[in-house]
């Protein structure tokens, strides 16, 4: 599937950062300063440029170099191959929005019966090129608290990298952010994605919260519908991703159709518990009028 690039402008940059550089302004403005030229969006310029484009179904550089938490070097491609990937870019000292895009993680993942390891994988890297693996390490240690479930600390990565390697990845997924040296942070947007096992971006989710079923939906469609219920899969059936606001919505007509098919299957299934019945008792029946006709004609 090849969805053309969907410029997504949301509650894009870190609240702190915002009403910072609102309020900077302000101030300017309130000292008779020369006026900017009016922005096409209204936002400060440190915040013009962030956004998400949506690249689905585009492939990430697998090849890329990253070190894991432990400071050990690793390459992207180590994580893919047998199962969908939850990716998040975040940096390990954001004083707001990446926590609350983690927290936000967390929440939907202790929601999920499917288990990391098995079912999925989970990599959250740095772009922030000046951290480091000890504090991707204690990132870690504090997000396998939060989530608490077994096989999380082999199949959730915290990765740092260089700005080359940094700069690919965020580029392949569309994710564009921004560096403020007078705040002395990141203005970025807020959002997960979700990967194929061969590293294609499957889905894109955004926002600091999650939907558990979303993200459900969402790693049974990146693995092809090999994990998932019967259920699941009849469910989706019934619901498709749109690309515009990142969930799930119902489709009617397939609605429809699959409650017309349950209607015929449990009238089916009433007509032939019946038949059953009917079958039964005039077996009964026969067999008390056979006993009655021997009955007679000895006497």
């Amino acid at each position: 599937m090849s969805v053309r690039p969907t410029r997504v402008r949301r509650g894009v940059a870190c609240v702190a950062l915002t009403l910072a550089l609102l309020a900077r302004a302000g101030a300017a403005a309130g000292q008779e300063a020369p006026r900017e030229a009016p922005r096409e969006d209204g936002r400060p310029a440190p915040l013009r440029e962030v956004a998400i484009d949506q690249r689905l179904d585009a492939a990430v550089p697998l090849d890329l170099a990253f070190h894991d938490e432990s400071g050990a070097p690793v390459t992207l491609g180590q994580y893919f191959g047998k199962r969908p990937v939850i990716l998040s870019l975040v940096y390990y000292e954001c004083p707001m929005l990446c926590t609350l895009v983690l927290n936000g993680l967390v929440r939907a993942l202790r929601t999920l019966t499917f288990d990391p390891g098995h079912e999925f994988e989970i990599v959250t890297v740095s772009f922030n090129p000046r951290d480091t693996p000890d504090l991707a390490a204690k990132k870690k240690a504090t997000y396998l608290g939060e989530y608490n479930r077994p096989g999380a600390d082999q199949a959730w990565h915290f990765l740092t990298g260089d700005p080359d390697a940094i700069g690919r990845l965020a580029q392949a997924v569309g994710f564009h952010y921004t560096y403020v040296p007078e705040e002395k942070q990141f203005a970025h947007a807020a959002a997960i994605m979700v990967l194929t096992p061969d590293g294609r971006i499957s889905r894109y989710f955004f926002g600091v919260e999650y939907s558990p079923r979303d993200l459900r939906f969402g790693l049974i469609d990146a693995a092809g519908r090999k994990i998932g219920t019967a259920v699941d899969h009849l469910l989706l059936y019934c619901y498709r991703y749109d690309p515009a606001t990142g969930k799930y919505g119902a489709i009617v007509m397939n609605l429809m159709r699959a409650g017309g098919v349950v209607t015929l299957l449990v009238l089916g299934g009433f007509i032939v518990v019946m038949r059953r019945r009917e079958s039964r008792a005039g077996g009964s029946g026969s067999v008390v009028g056979a006993a009655r006709l021997r009955m007679v004609k000895r006497s």
